[in-house]
């Protein structure tokens, strides 16, 4: 329970691991406005528990963080090195979970990462699946860019670099601030609209602005991330076209219903 320090630490107690992945978050961006304590917890509070265990084990720590640390304002894509500045809770207390992995100094590697989507759990492709089926047409806004990404590809890099001997090293030896997220970029009204079409859902998607359409939480409009340095690390790193994961997401769910 990562809401609870005590749960942590007993958790870790009289155990020893070669590395520590965090890919748990308080990720519901408006919920977080109205429970920011909670989000603070697991999104920072926890983190830094996380990155002074992996300090204290002399272990790798890889940690999940999210493109909302940016403000998404700038017309060029975002580099590791881009000045932060959420405009939000949820990415408030993701960046203040980068800021503990930081201060820790614990090595290994911080990955930033946008619009996951999955056969499993909550998000945008199962919830739109969801209202195709009920409603002929959806208001989905048009002006909020970004890429989308398939979790099974950011699982795949995480177990790349826990296997390769290259990033191992890299891990071992220093901490790292990453951008992964599929290749390409879109709106959500884009995105909307392919599942519709690879779906066979017949679905209107009307586009709509952002300030039409009210959610307790600001979103950042473009928030695009350049992938280089991943890749510099990764030398065969291949990867695949936000569409052609979002297919292999929808055929995966597919095969769940069956």
């Amino acid at each position: 329970d990562l809401s609870k320090q005590n749960s942590i630490s007993k958790f870790f107690s009289n155990k020893q691991f070669s590395a520590i992945v965090n890919c748990a978050a308080f990720t519901s961006v408006d919920k977080a406005e109205s429970d920011s304590k909670l989000a603070e917890k697991i999104n920072h509070l926890a983190v830094a528990q996380l990155a002074k265990i992996a300090k204290n084990q002399n272990i790798p720590l890889i940690h999940i963080s999210t493109d909302y640390v940016f403000q998404g304002q700038q017309s060029k894509l975002y580099i590791e090195t881009d000045e932060t500045n959420p405009i939000n809770t949820y990415g408030l207390t993701k960046l203040n979970g980068e800021k503990a992995v930081i201060s820790s100094g614990c090595n290994g590697a911080i990955i930033r990462t946008s619009w996951l989507h999955s056969e499993f759990g909550h998000n945008f492709v199962k919830t739109m699946l969801e209202l195709g089926k009920k409603k002929d047409n959806i208001n989905v806004v048009f002006d909020q860019i970004g890429s989308p990404t398939y979790a099974s590809n950011l699982a795949k890099v995480v177990l790349t670099m826990l296997s390769n001997q290259r990033t191992i090293e890299v891990m071992n030896s220093q901490l790292n601030i990453y951008h992964f997220s599929d290749d390409g970029y879109c709106s959500w009204y884009d995105f909307a609209k392919a599942i519709f079409e690879l779906s066979n859902i017949n679905c209107h998607v009307n586009p709509i602005e952002t300030k039409n359409y009210y959610t307790h939480a600001e979103r950042p409009l473009c928030n695009v991330m350049k992938k280089d340095k991943i890749k510099q690390h990764i030398p065969d790193l291949v990867i695949p076209h936000w569409k052609d994961a979002l297919n292999k997401c929808l055929k995966e769910i597919q095969k769940s219903k069956v």
